[in-house]
């Protein structure tokens, strides 16, 4: 029985990191670019993740080096990934990640120490 309630308490973590880092992600999309899709916002937050996931597996052994490269490879893919799914620049795709950031905080202010839950696909919430 532990082994199913963790496994189940896993998922619902995961998703709940999920929707907070989409609902941010949607808000910096809304605020900056006019972009009013909830799916865009969901697979963003979800290859944000991966990518940041897949850098720290990459690079984050490495010691002394590997923190500081994987934070500044990983807001590359951050960036780089919303520019992917959202029209616009480089700099828009940054706004938007900023917003997204700003608005992850604040979530996780409230949320954060009742869940004990980050905001999946944004970076240092």
């Amino acid at each position: 029985m532990g082994v199913i309630s963790g496994l189940i308490t896993s998922v619902v973590l995961f998703a709940i990191s999920l929707v907070i880092g989409a609902a941010a992600i949607y808000a910096g999309g809304y605020l900056v670019a006019g972009e009013d899709d909830g799916r865009t916002a969901v697979w963003t937050a979800l290859f944000c993740a991966l990518g940041w996931g897949l850098l720290s597996l990459l690079f984050g052994w490495i010691p002394v080096l590997g923190g500081l490269l994987v934070t500044v490879l990983g807001f590359g893919v951050y960036v780089g990934v919303i520019n992917t799914q959202y029209p616009g620049d480089w700099v828009e795709a940054a706004a938007i990640g900023f917003v997204a950031w700003i608005a992850a905080r604040v979530v996780m202010v409230v949320v954060g120490p009742l869940l004990g839950v980050g905001a999946l696909g944004v970076p240092w919430v």
